[in-house]
């Protein structure tokens, strides 16, 4: 296997995983409480997964043959809280999920060698793949903030629990040593 073959298999399990903690937090989340938002400056769950699918419609739709800035993209109105319905939440994830890991999947080997453009700018496929990793990471660190400190006591943890992380490493110890 090469080494564009292992950064395609890696970069597609990674994202997966992102989504994956997205998809827990937003399964945890009751519908007022996704649109809940410290202040008027501050973005709601609602409005970050209404962003973020609209970037991965934009970025990855016909993504090595068009600008990643669509014009038919409306960026200032995906900081509208206009997704009012949990279901209609989870279905614009799902949509921009949905072409962004499909895109991805399709990506070739060569097709790392070769440019993309955003907003008029020219950048390696790698780098439009890691700056997208950095961008999803950040929003879906968000959504899981708020959504921490919307749900208190009720927050089911996503990750090792506190106070349990030598009990979780010997765990993964036990399993990987079988």
């Amino acid at each position: 296997m090469t080494i564009a073959q292992t950064y395609l298999q890696v970069v597609q399990k990674r994202f997966q995983s992102v989504k994956e903690l997205g998809d827990k937090t937003l399964a945890q989340m009751e519908e007022a409480q996704l649109h809940w938002a410290y202040n008027e400056e501050s973005n709601s769950i609602a409005v970050i997964v209404k962003h973020v699918s609209g970037n991965m419609i934009s970025r990855w739709t016909d993504f090595l043959t068009t600008d990643g800035e669509k014009p038919t993209r409306n960026r200032d109105d995906e900081f509208e809280d206009s997704l009012h319905t949990k279901e209609a939440i989870i279905s614009a994830w799902d949509k921009g999920w949905q072409v962004f890991l499909e895109t991805l999947a399709s990506l070739t080997e060569s097709d790392l060698q070769g440019h993309v453009t955003i907003r008029g700018e020219q950048l390696g496929v790698i780098d439009a793949i890691e700056r997208q990793m950095a961008h999803y990471a950040q929003h879906v660190g968000q959504i899981i903030y708020i959504a921490k400190q919307v749900k208190g006591s009720d927050w089911q943890t996503l990750s090792i629990p506190k106070g349990q992380s030598q009990a979780f490493t010997e765990a993964m110890l036990d399993i990987h040593q079988r």
